[in-house]
């Protein structure tokens, strides 16, 4: 009688682990993709009372600029729904930059997204990377999320929208592809 007992248990036990493997494909197929267009409105004139990224920390003795190594900006750009400054705002784009390259290249990026507006607010979205200061097109990695984007994981890539280099005002389109549950 205990021979038919071992392998009723090992029956039971192959059935318990296709049972988990089913509820975990299951729930594996609720992956969502999402596509965004952000424009993040972006003022970097130190001392204008408006300026939305400054720059922090650098070598001492040496100017603090995007092209020079070691220097740090803070940035809280507001984001916007098209390329106009005035259409409604998605959201703040807040974090740092550090120029990164000794060559003063790539700059290293750590961006929060963090969304306002009715549809997405109180979700964010983590961006993090190396980024081609001067490629037309700069991508990184979208590394992490909350709220609606819990779990997120993709990429995220910017563009000069548009520049002016007097009033040092620009718009960098942020397109995100991002993966969430």
């Amino acid at each position: 009688m205990a021979t038919n007992f071992v392998p009723k248990r090992h029956f039971i036990l192959f059935l318990a682990l296709v049972l988990a493997t089913t509820t975990y494909l299951a729930k594996a197929t609720d992956l969502k993709e999402t596509q965004l267009s952000l424009y993040f409105q972006d003022i970097s004139a130190f001392g204008n009372p408006n300026a939305t990224v400054i720059p922090v920390a650098g070598i001492a003795g040496k100017a603090w600029t995007f092209t020079q190594f070691g220097t740090v900006y803070v940035t809280d750009d507001y984001i916007t729904e098209t390329s106009n400054p005035k259409s409604p705002e998605v959201g703040r784009a807040q974090g740092m930059y550090v120029t990164a390259g000794l060559d003063g290249l790539n700059s290293h990026v750590m961006i929060s997204i963090v969304f306002t507006n009715k549809e997405y607010n109180g979700s964010t979205i983590q961006i993090q990377g190396i980024s081609k200061q001067f490629d037309s097109v700069r991508e990184v990695a979208v590394v992490a999320g909350t709220g609606i984007f819990r779990f997120a994981r993709g990429y995220a890539t910017f563009e000069t929208y548009f520049l002016d280099i007097p009033t040092q005002y620009s718009v960098i389109r942020c397109n995100v592809t991002v993966q969430h549950y």
